[in-house]
């Protein structure tokens, strides 16, 4: 009998369907010669320290640091996860092959290998690696199953970060809370949450000590246009108010014109952290919010799989966009001038170098009814996969620079020539804003009059007044990015460069991370801000 171990019971449904295990039994899924069944999380978990040595039961200084020879797992105390493994272990006794259909990624991979081991299974075992949960998805994976030691060293990654985090979670908390925990409060140290919590102290402590500082722009209104002095704020007002003195009452002449023909490009497919940014931003959700949506539309089948980290898509996939595309009917008006021609294929998403495990969130095709705030995110989702097949928006880029008392003055704008994949984000409609723009876009969306080289005429200069501002409070989405930018701000180049491709923490963890913060009572949210508290 060949026994498929899924990651949840709902997984284990969808594969039992495409099996043919249409029986349902007490903890798992039988028929056509499979035996389907499930765990739900973590069903092992390492030793405590007290099960390596009982004196380290104990909390003591002088146990510390606590160093097993060698690392084991046991089953967790809970009866819900006795039972079911009960059941998993004889499914696996009757077993001529074990399949491994856990989440693929390094956690699944985790979870389902030390169960596999805690049933002390020596078969053979095989394993489902597959992006999305539709019924070819599943089939088309069953037709290609890996040899489980394909994903070896997934497993010693997983383990590893594991065993990282009993080292110095079991340690760190033991020897802050006997130091600093004045006997009562469990000071919890973790090898991701401690840095994401320093970056948050570090934040109040830049804004409580700020020293805000005057300054002031010149800037003068020329033909209705804003030009602003190109040398930039003046830090003492004696300057300002000379400066300003000097360009009164001269006359305004235009020095150089230019019209530079340029292309905006579609924002990139959505990973994990870029999807729970959006969202935080766009829909105030927090990041576990959004995960959890995700994780379900998952479930649904109506995305892949969303626990990546990148935001490019196999060579593979191409041939699929198309069948996709006709899929989603809901969104017929905006798929209608897609298909019936080549399909765009640019470097810009598809690239095999960029994709490791999995690639970017993008729709299946498949439709279902969806909640209020599920629909938020799975819209954009989809309007973010189909703005990547439309065409770039082509812009012309206006610099006028004018010249006044022997003083430059700049003005900048934009024309939209043809909006290209911007039609995908009509401006009436609230969801929509600059953060789906590329990054490329510095400039106002304005449009300049013409200018004319040599033309000259009266202007109003005047001066604001400002104060720098201090940096602000992080909210989900920037903190996010600052994890997963975190090796930016170390100084040591060779952590620097190790940390460059991972930042803190994992897509898939992160947002897990933030919430541990406040239930350990170190961080709170105050409205869409995040800070530390006294603790």
């Amino acid at each position: 009998m060949k026994v498929c171990i899924a990651e949840k019971p709902s997984v284990a449904k969808e594969i039992a369907n495409v099996v043919g295990a249409n029986s349902r039994k007490d903890g798992y899924f039988e028929g056509n010669g499979y035996a389907v069944t499930w765990t739900f999380g973590h069903f092992c978990t390492l030793y405590s320290p007290d099960d390596y040595r009982p004196e380290w039961k104990r909390w003591n200084l002088n146990y510390l640091p606590m160093l097993p020879d060698k690392f084991l797992t046991k089953l967790m105390k809970d009866a819900g996860v006795k039972k079911q493994f009960t059941v998993i272990k004889k499914l696996f006794n009757q077993a001529s092959i074990v399949i491994n259909c856990g989440d693929a990624g390094q956690e699944g991979e985790l979870i389902q290998r030390w169960v596999i081991k805690e049933a002390k299974y020596n078969g053979k075992v095989e394993r489902l690696w597959i992006s999305s949960l539709t019924k070819e998805a599943v089939v088309e994976g069953f037709k290609k199953l890996r040899p489980a030691s394909d994903f070896d060293k997934l497993f010693h990654a997983g383990s590893a970060r594991a065993i990282g985090d009993w080292l110095l979670g079991m340690n760190a908390t033991r020897l802050y809370t006997l130091k600093y925990g004045g006997g009562k409060q469990v000071l919890s140290i973790g090898r991701v949450q401690t840095p994401t919590l320093a970056m948050l102290v570090k934040r109040h402590l830049e804004i409580t000590n700020f020293v805000s500082k005057p300054f002031w722009e010149l800037e003068t209104l020329y033909r209705e246009v804003v030009f602003r002095y190109e040398k930039g704020r003046f830090l003492q007002k004696e300057d300002a108010d000379t400066t300003l003195k000097k360009v009164t009452g001269e006359p305004f002449t235009i020095i150089s014109s230019k019209k530079k023909k340029g292309k905006e490009y579609a924002p990139k497919l959505f990973d994990l952290t870029g999807l729970q940014v959006y969202c935080n931003k766009r829909f105030s959700l927090s990041a576990d919010q959004t995960l959890k949506i995700v994780q379900k539309l998952y479930e649904q089948k109506v995305v892949t799989y969303p626990r990546v980290d990148t935001t490019f898509l196999p060579n593979d996939v191409y041939p699929k966009i198309a069948g996709i595309l006709n899929k989603l009917t809901k969104y017929s008006q905006l798929t209608a001038p897609l298909l019936g021609k080549t399909i765009r294929k640019s470097s810009r998403v598809f690239n095999d170098k960029k994709v490791t495990d999995h690639h970017a969130i993008i729709p299946t095709g498949v439709q279902t009814g969806l909640n209020a705030e599920a629909g938020k995110v799975y819209d954009a989702i989809v309007r973010r996969f189909l703005a990547n097949f439309y065409p770039d928006c082509m812009v012309n880029n206006a610099v006028v620079i004018g010249e006044t008392a022997g003083l430059q003055f700049k003005a900048k704008g934009k024309e939209i020539v043809d909006p290209g994949w911007k039609v995908i984000y009509p401006k009436s409609k609230k969801q929509t804003g600059k953060e789906e723009e590329s990054k490329s876009n510095s400039t106002e969306e304005k449009i300049l009059p013409p200018f004319v080289e040599g033309e000259s005429g009266p202007h109003l200069p005047s001066l604001a007044a400002k104060n720098t501002q201090p940096p602000k409070y992080y909210t989900d989405g920037t903190l996010l990015r600052a994890m997963e930018t975190a090796g930016k701000t170390v100084e040591n180049e060779e952590l620097s460069d190790l940390m460059k491709e991972n930042g803190i923490g994992r897509p898939s963890t992160r947002a897990n991370i933030i919430e541990t913060l406040f239930r350990r009572k170190y961080a709170f949210r105050q409205k869409k801000t995040i800070k530390a508290t006294d603790l």
